[in-house]
């Protein structure tokens, strides 16, 4: 089954120095049956503007994964972590019991664009976490790069929940397909420009929910960057 999410049905913020596209409840777009996709409970496409962020704040039994669209974001963490990273880019964090951290734009000019993703742990209370990547474009040109997977995954990017992302940036009329082992789901999320999936048209901030299919053939209609997060049936 393909279900086909239109961006203009999702929830949105603009706060000034943040706009948000929620795919989910959160802050205040507030959805009782929009809350969660198997294990993804939260996803976000936001727009921080110039000389802003989010200042520290906590975090606690949540796995978050930050995509780099475009921009540059400043992470600093009660760990002792502080790194910038840009477009293509992952960063993850796995709360555990507990950790504060702040996410900035500091540049004067340019606008920093993430998906910001929370994935449920499989239990509280699991040991703190922290890393990032810096993918190459090569590594998902015409090619799906899976860019984080569970402890016992292929990615080099390991988190404790049974999830794999995988991201790609198809030019135009190329095609990719991707087969679903039984039980399993995903959750698509069209980044930037226009594909097919099994036939169906997404368009830019669009998504979709995928179950019960064996496989999803994907073909770019323009150049096309997009991210799904493949997982366990709910």
């Amino acid at each position: 089954m393909l279900k086909k999410l239109l961006k203009q049905n999702m929830g949105t913020s603009n706060l000034g120095w943040l706009e948000s596209q929620f795919h989910f409840s959160f802050a205040e777009y507030r959805n009782p049956s929009n809350i969660n996709f198997g294990v993804l409970r939260v996803l976000n496409d936001d727009i921080v503007h110039p000389n802003s962020g989010f200042d520290t704040h906590p975090h606690s039994n949540m796995e978050i994964i930050s995509y780099i669209v475009d921009g540059e974001i400043t992470h600093k963490d009660s760990m002792g972590n502080s790194e910038t990273l840009t477009r293509g880019e992952v960063q993850y964090l796995s709360a555990g019991d507990g950790i504060f951290h702040s996410e900035h734009n500091l540049s004067a000019t340019t606008d920093l664009r993430l998906l910001q993703i929370w994935i449920i742990p499989p239990k509280a209370g699991m040991p703190r976490l922290y890393g990032s990547k810096k993918y190459l474009k090569e590594e998902r040109e015409n090619k799906l790069l899976n860019i984080v997977s569970s402890q016992d995954g292929n990615s080099e990017i390991k988190i404790y929940q049974d999830v794999n992302f995988y991201v790609s940036e198809l030019e135009k009329e190329k095609s990719l397909d991707f087969t679903l082992k039984e039980k399993r789901q995903v959750y698509f999320v069209q980044i930037e420009g226009t594909s097919t999936i099994n036939g169906i048209e997404i368009n830019e901030r669009d998504a979709m929910e995928i179950t019960k299919e064996n496989s999803i053939h994907i073909k770019a209609i323009t150049d096309s960057h997009f991210l799904f997060i493949e997982m366990e049936e709910a």
